[in-house]
């Protein structure tokens, strides 16, 4: 499968979030979207993440645009996270993989010499049509959020 890549559309999605809810790109029509993939709940680098997307929430909402956080946890995990940090973002659960596989954000990586497959930490930002304007991948969690919330600033 390709991956999304810039100024072409992108891949549609339908999740479930925490909250019992569910989000889809067509029921975002007409809004700038930050989907953001993160390997898992309530880790250091992805709490950190979720808490700098949340500290600019309203600065996004300003801007026109949603924050949906992705990962392949459970809902029931992305709830407890919610809860636990006050997180203010839309927690969308992937756990079959499929926006995963569909964002090319479902990896081979390393770690002290072993291989394994996880989620790569890589954000999309996507215009009101439903085009991807701008791709983050292996993402550094140190001043990511404030970097998108200036590209969606730009849309």
């Amino acid at each position: 499968m390709t991956q999304p890549t810039e100024n072409h559309p992108a891949p549609p999605f339908d999740l479930p979030t925490d909250g019992g809810g569910r989000v889809s790109l067509a029921d975002l029509a007409g809004k700038a979207v930050v989907l953001f993939f993160y390997p898992k709940a309530d880790t250091p680098g992805c709490t950190t993440e979720n808490q700098d997307f949340t500290a600019l929430a309203n600065d996004f909402a300003k801007a026109g645009a949603v924050l949906v956080g992705v990962s392949r946890d459970a809902v029931k995990k992305l709830d407890r996270f919610k809860a636990k940090h006050d997180l203010t973002v839309i927690l969308a659960s992937d756990e079959d993989g499929e926006a995963c596989e569909a964002y090319g954000t479902w990896i081979e990586k390393k770690l002290y010499g072993r291989t394994y497959m996880g989620v790569e930490r890589a954000t999309f930002l996507i215009d009101g049509a439903g085009v991807v304007r701008r791709v983050w991948r292996g993402v550094k969690v140190k001043g990511h959020a404030a970097e998108v919330l200036e590209a969606a600033r730009g849309l």
